[in-house]
């Protein structure tokens, strides 16, 4: 997905190397619950209570604000029972003081507390119910920490020392480091700072109430913490989200479950760049990866062009204004590449060679992602004044395609770390040991990853297409390059397996396929690179028990001697990545295997509580009956939450060609979700409805005009 080698931390080489210090482990946050309005975030536990420990915290940006957020009642934590998402950015909290009230099994004194984060703050109503039959007396207090720890510091498993707090008006609290102020307000509550013995700052800091609840009464206590963070590259879009809300009715109710609260996780991740407010992207998760990231801001977009093109317009303007004007190996920008990651300053852990600058170009497959998005985008109705803007930006990126991305002239897209402090892999498997050959040894580079040449095969197509169509010159020259790149790629990648022929997963530095069987061929599926029956070839294996008996599509056959369930790229299962091959897999008319795979997806959503998760285990479903969370995982995540909307959008099948006037519409067969309807897609700006019954037969109505239904045939 991102900087992964981070997300695994600073792994040690040897058993001696866990036992010799400094040697630290990233936080797991599994069990934590995320409450987010980008760029501000809120990670506690399921009780609510934020604890001075691992990644728990309010974090703004990539930067922590408070550490810690613990709610006392007479010094007691109360006893928590349940919670739930209360919609985009809120989350409440049940909890009961059973020390209080009357005598007996029932509990009477009950707190709801409900978080709600604003994009540069958080305010917190906690609402205390006595239904006891005398008067109820308790002081409530909110014990804050602060210590400003920078999010690669807390990744790496590291520790930041509490910042003094300041006294402010009645009920107000300060802390400041540099430019970032953060400022705690408790509505009629004593602030104290914490003051030690002797009169200097120390102790605990809090907030505290003095309350009398009579008889089947109820009190509200509100306090909020407001940051301040001029600093920040990232910033709180205004308006609405950029993209529909459909209405989606489906006999299979874990669909409308599923997308439901992914549509309120996109909006929580909504972005945009400090200075540029009106281009929205989508940061790609919480807590690590906050922020603009190429790769994954681009895919979400490209998933949610079925709800509207405004989001991907934004994305694209966003990364053309850093696309790459110079060769740097420090940052690895070169001229017309797309960039991989932004942050404040340099990305560094300590105990780790990792160094990324702020602004990160090591991604081998951005660049052809942000040709293809123009181009869908295009496609399904993006003004043509919006298109004609970014051809510059296409251009240079095709001469990055032709220049720059295969160094050493052997006709494939491939990468290598110039600068020895960036990462090692860069495709979106971006952990160091996530290329392996089928005996389990690791590939060195540089390195040509299957899914680049189909998605570098279809940006030329793709570019080829946009250049014709707005009187450019180059189309006849891309054609023939794809073409060229198909052939090279059929001569050079295909392997022989255990289950059968299938591409292998990349070449290395001896031009040696990587014979291992991975996901990542299921990204070719519709890319144009394969034929028909090449398709059908990766469909059977990719729907095969070592690929899909778990909740989706495994990462890494089962059969493959790097496998486990529970590596970040070797065995887990990605929804997102499940989500792509389900495309493909649709558009290449392999809808059983789709419908196979989708339906691994809606149970683990269901597990999840209907919010999927960056990742998790590629274990059998027979093992634990659910999926098995992989522990450092991003939650909320975007293209995990776009993942819905692609399996809406597949159910019922709408490819639009608006320039040709024309739609194809091409369902799944056998309607696997029953009948489903959707209303509020968006083709050219206009509000469509697309409606599939129970035999699999679709309807579209509200299309623009000047457009027609062509008919089922594969678009």
């Amino acid at each position: 997905m991102t900087t992964s080698e981070l997300a695994q931390g600073a792994a040690p080489e040897s058993a001696d190397d866990v036992a010799a210090p400094p040697y630290r482990l990233q936080p797991l946050l599994h069990d934590l619950v995320s409450t987010v309005m980008a760029p501000t975030s809120a990670l506690s536990g399921p009780d609510g209570q934020i604890r001075a420990a691992g990644v728990q915290g309010v974090f703004h940006a990539d930067s922590r604000a408070l550490s810690q957020v613990r709610l006392l009642i007479d010094g007691v934590e109360p006893e928590a029972v349940a919670h739930a998402p209360a919609g985009p950015g809120r989350t409440r909290f049940v909890s009961l003081a059973r020390h209080l009230g009357d005598r007996h099994p029932d509990p009477t004194v009950r707190l709801d507390r409900v978080r709600e984060i604003g994009p540069s703050g958080m305010t917190e109503t906690v609402e205390i119910a006595s239904t006891a039959s005398a008067d109820v007396t308790a002081t409530v207090t909110i014990e804050l920490s602060c210590d400003f720890a920078p999010i690669e510091v807390v990744k790496s498993g590291g520790l930041a020392e509490p910042f003094p707090a300041s006294p402010g008006r009645p009920g107000e609290l300060h802390w400041r480091s540099g430019a970032i102020r953060v400022v705690v307000t408790g509505e009629g509550a004593e602030a104290d700072p914490g003051t030690a013995a002797d009169g200097e700052p120390g102790g605990i800091t809090r907030l505290s109430w003095n309350v009398t609840l009579a008889p089947r009464t109820r009190v509200t206590l509100r306090w909020r913490v407001a940051i301040d963070d001029p600093a920040a590259v990232v910033v709180a879009p205004a308006g609405q989200p950029e993209w529909s809300a459909p209405e989606v009715v489906a006999a299979d109710r874990r669909l409308t479950r599923l997308l439901h609260q992914s549509l309120d996780d996109l909006r929580s991740l909504r972005l945009a760049e400090s200075g540029a407010p009106d281009d929205v992207f989508l940061g790609a998760g919480v807590p690590w990866f906050l922020t603009l990231f190429g790769r994954d801001s681009l895919w979400a977009a490209r998933m949610l062009l079925p709800l509207g093109t405004r989001l991907a317009g934004g994305t694209l303007r966003v990364l053309a204004r850093r696309q790459g004007v110079r060769l740097d190996p420090g940052s690895g920008e070169a001229p017309g590449k797309i960039m991989h990651e932004l942050r404040r300053h340099e990305f560094a852990v300590e105990g780790n060679n990792l160094r990324l600058p702020a602004a990160y170009y090591g991604t081998i497959d951005a660049t052809p992602l942000w040709i293809s998005l123009l181009h869908d985008a295009w496609r399904w109705g993006m003004p043509d004044h919006e298109v004609a803007a970014l051809l510059p930006n296409l251009e240079a990126a095709l001469g990055w395609l032709g220049d720059h991305a295969d160094p050493d002239g052997d006709g494939f897209v491939e990468y290598i770390d110039g600068s020895e402090r960036g990462l090692a892999n860069q495709g979106w498997k971006d952990s160091g040991d996530a290329v392996r050959f089928h005996d389990g040894t690791r590939a060195e580079p540089p390195i040509a990853l299957a899914e680049v040449q189909g998605y570098a095969y279809e940006a030329a197509r793709h570019a080829a297409a946009l250049l014709e169509a707005f009187g450019r010159p180059g189309a006849a020259r891309w054609r023939d390059h794809a073409a060229a790149m198909a052939e090279r790629f059929r001569a050079r990648f295909w392997v022989e397996g255990p289950q059968g022929r299938f591409p292998a997963l990349a070449l290395d530095r001896d031009k040696r396929p990587v014979d291992s069987l991975t996901s990542n061929i299921g990204h070719l599926l519709g890319t144009g690179i394969l034929s028909a029956e090449e398709e059908a070839d990766v469909a059977a294996l990719l729907a095969s028990p070592a690929m899909a008996e778990g909740f989706g599509l495994r990462t890494m056959s089962s059969g493959d001697g790097g496998f486990s369930p529970l590596s970040y790229h070797c065995g887990s299962i990605w929804p997102h990545d499940t989500a792509i091959v389900i495309a493909g897999l649709a558009r290449a008319g392999h809808g059983a295997q789709a419908a196979s795979l989708a339906e691994g997806l809606l149970a683990a959503g269901e597990s999840f509580g209907y919010r999927l998760p960056e990742l998790y285990a590629g274990d059998t479903r027979e093992v634990v009956g659910r999926p098995v969370p992989y522990p450092a995982a991003c939650r909320p995540q975007a293209w995990s939450a776009a993942a819905a909307v692609t399996i809406a959008h597949v159910a019922i099948g709408l490819y639009p060609d608006v320039p040709e006037g024309r739609v194809t519409l091409r369902p799944l067969a056998g309607a696997p979700f029953g009948p489903v309807s959707v209303q509020g897609l968006r083709v050219a700006g206009t509000e469509v409805r697309v409606s599939v019954d129970a035999d699999g037969r679709a309807d579209v109505t509200g299309l623009p005009p000047g457009m027609s239904v062509v008919g089922t045939d594969r678009p």
